[in-house]
């Protein structure tokens, strides 16, 4: 059986966004496509309790206030691992090191966790594929090319 954060990464996040961007695959890509899904177990790991996550967290999501606390907004929320919005921070571009630093001091990344980030990303990169067009294929492809 699936873990319950992986089932909802692949079946609500990722394959919901290739069959959008299925036109910009040709048959080998799609055959390395549906080998990535069935093998998301065993590079995904469940986290140890599932969180509530921003689920589009990075640099132009967090304003700062008048008061000079910083705010999240624009969230896309979902159910899944931490470690999925931390990804995101640094896919374009990062948030202060600051930030990091009191993240990790509270919830300590699992090991492994730069294995997994660009495939977290990869939502992310698929997304912009549908919206903007084929300037994000190339990552798109390279990152299930490295996965498979």
């Amino acid at each position: 059986m699936r873990s319950l954060c992986l089932l909802i990464f692949r079946e609500c996040r990722l394959i919901p966004q290739f069959k959008m961007a299925e036109r910009y695959f040709d048959n080998t890509e799609v055959k390395s496509i549906m080998r990535l899904l069935e093998k998301l177990d065993d590079v995904l790991i469940e986290p140890e309790s599932p969180s509530l996550i921003h689920g589009d967290l990075w640099t132009g999501n967090s304003i700062m206030g008048r008061n000079g606390k910083a705010w999240l907004i624009d969230p896309a929320v979902y159910v899944g691992h931490s470690e999925a919005d931390i990804a995101m921070t640094e896919l374009f571009g990062r948030l202060p090191n600051d930030f990091y630093s009191e993240y990790m001091s509270v919830y300590p990344m699992q090991p492994g966790y730069q294995d997994r980030r660009n495939l977290y990303n990869l939502y992310h990169l698929l997304n912009h594929l549908n919206l903007f067009g084929r300037s994000y294929l190339s990552e798109v492809v390279s990152i299930i090319k490295y996965y498979v």
